[in-house]
């Protein structure tokens, strides 16, 4: 059995989209943010991070794995699929993996969270995010261009970068005018296992939603 221990961020979704595209059988413990309980003692144990996603794979040891990069591979591996076995093939898929836990989720994590939750609007500095962040949609609207997918077929690439790119609108990034990156982005929501995966762990209640929001992102900033 694996277990998946996540919260409602673009880098759980990453996991629990992987999760439902491999059509395997795992167990969901949510992990409250708003509580902190990614900072508790068992918990770091787990993750020296203390960040979500962590997964635990209880069929290997109870081998535990954490940042969401590095259980898309785990799992790619274990399971034979998204990732191609070629050498050529693997590095492109892990060039836009890396790119995406380098340049897009930052960037786009920071945008999200200088226009969401820090209390002082700094316009200079949200400025710099979102142009990043729109420059960094443009690299992969120019890749797409005549492609389906970002590395030849649909591979983890895509299943990291997708939950970003998702979150446009909540940090303030515009998409207009990327045909290519919508194409890509309208392809990949459609696929059942990506919607499933979006719904992991279950979503909060509207009445909850407003408050969560506001101490997530006091989390963050903490």
């Amino acid at each position: 059995m694996i277990e998946l221990l996540t919260s409602e961020t673009p880098n759980g979704w990453k996991v629990s989209i992987m999760l439902e595209e491999l059509g395997v059988p795992y167990k969901v413990t949510p992990i409250s943010l708003t509580d902190r309980v990614q900072k508790e003692d068992w918990y770091v144990a787990l993750n020296p991070n203390g960040r979500i996603p962590t997964l635990i794979d209880h069929d290997a040891g109870d081998f535990a794995i954490f940042e969401s990069g590095a259980i898309l591979i785990y799992l790619a591996e274990k399971f034979s699929r998204f990732l191609p076995t070629d050498t050529k093939g693997r590095s492109r898929v892990i060039q836009w993996l890396m790119w995406q836990m380098s340049a897009l989720g930052p960037m786009m994590g920071q945008a999200t969270v200088f226009n969401r939750y820090f209390e002082e609007k700094l316009p200079k500095v949200i400025d710099r995010y979102v142009r990043e962040s729109r420059r960094l949609f443009e690299v992969m609207d120019t890749t797409l261009a005549g492609h389906d997918y970002l590395a030849g077929d649909y591979s983890i690439a895509d299943i990291a970068c997708f939950p970003w790119v998702r979150g446009h609108d909540w940090a303030q990034v515009d998409m207009g005018g990327l045909e290519n990156l919508q194409r890509w982005f309208d392809r990949i929501a459609a696929r059942p296992a990506v919607q499933r995966g979006l719904l992991v762990p279950a979503p909060p209640k509207p009445e909850e939603m407003a408050e969560k929001t506001i101490q997530q992102g006091k989390n963050i900033l903490a």
